[in-house]
């Protein structure tokens, strides 16, 4: 998976607290790399063929099956042809129900996995009241997880409070909100990989940009984040 060439844009808030590192990066996992880790693919709100005609044909290039160890899709999927497209990335598929997904009855409306030390749980969102980071602490105490991943709001977030790490990897389409998400937004087509390696989490988050002439680009940019560890009791 060659990176793309890398921007850089900080979508932080002043109350949450910074991230150790936030960087466009140069080093987005590769093909050759690809071998030597796991890469979780956390993407949502597709929205096919409602909202949106298919995943733009760049990401699918980064895509191929075979690169990817396990996707978590958080749901608003409401495509079957989607739904088998994913399956072909990696058979390892978990899936959330969405607020749009109303003839799958049986999704769960949360899921947990662990990799590493570090538990990573994920939702749609719309249980939620809002995504207000206190909200979301509870509903990531609720779960137990470390890393809570959520969506619903089409737009990309990445942040760490109270010693948590919260992802929002956008849509993967861009699909166009309704009312509640904000009149007027373009959201822009994202996605997230995810690399842990022990109590670490690499972060990249995939954007298809338009420069000013109008020529699309995927932007690639790298955010970690390590789970705090208790010291060590003293045994004297």
């Amino acid at each position: 998976m060659p990176p793309p060439a890398p921007t850089s844009r900080h979508l932080y808030f002043d109350f949450k607290r910074p991230l150790r590192r936030r960087t466009p990066s140069s080093r987005a996992p590769s093909s050759v790399r690809i071998a030597m880790a796991f890469l979780i693919l956390v993407i949502g709100d597709l929205h096919i063929p409602d909202r949106a005609l298919d995943i733009p044909a760049k990401f699918k290039k980064l895509l191929a099956p075979g690169k990817i160890g396990q996707t978590l899709c958080l749901g608003n999927l409401t495509d079957k042809h989607t739904y088998e497209y994913l399956r072909s990335i990696t058979p390892d598929l978990k899936i959330v129900k969405g607020r749009n997904d109303v003839e799958a009855t049986s999704l769960p409306l949360t899921q947990v996995v662990t990799h590493g030390s570090i538990r990573i749980g994920f939702l749609e969102g719309f249980t939620l009241v809002s995504s207000e980071p206190d909200l979301l602490l509870a509903e990531a105490n609720r779960l137990d997880v470390d890393v809570l991943c959520w969506g619903g709001t089409h737009k990309f977030d990445a942040f760490e409070y109270m010693d948590k790490f919260f992802v929002n990897p956008g849509s993967a389409t861009g699909a166009f909100l309704n009312s509640w998400g904000g009149v007027g937004e373009d959201p822009t087509p994202s996605f997230c990989l995810m690399d842990v390696q022990g109590i670490s989490l690499t972060l990249y988050v995939y954007q298809l940009r338009k420069d000013d002439k109008g020529n699309e680009n995927v932007a690639v940019e790298k955010v970690t984040y390590t789970k705090p560890v208790e010291p060590a009791a003293n045994s004297s």
